[in-house]
C-alpha cells in the first residue's frame, strides 16, 4: 500500500488518482472513476469530485493509495 501526503484539508478523487500516479490523465481517471473501477473506502465511487481526506484509501486495479 503506498501513502501520498496532502498539505490541504482534502484533495477531490480525480486529482488524487493523477498526483499519485494511478492514471496518466485526468481524462483517463475519470473514465475509470465512471466507469465504477474506483473504490474509495472499500465502496465504488462514481463522483470525479469526491473529497478524499487524510485516513481515506483509494483503489484502482489492484494498486492501493492511502492519504495523509
Amino acid at each position: 500500500m503506498k501513502k501520498v501526503k496532502i498539505t490541504t484539508e482534502f484533495i477531490k478523487l480525480d486529482a488524487l488518482l493523477k498526483f499519485a500516479s494511478l492514471v496518466g490523465s485526468g481524462g483517463e481517471a475519470k473514465t475509470f472513476i465512471q466507469d465504477g473501477q474506483v473504490l474509495v473506502n472499500g465502496e465504488v465511487c462514481t463522483m470525479r469530485g469526491k473529497k478524499i481526506r487524510p485516513g481515506d484509501t483509494v483503489s484502482l486495479g489492484g494498486k492501493e493509495v492511502t492519504v495523509e
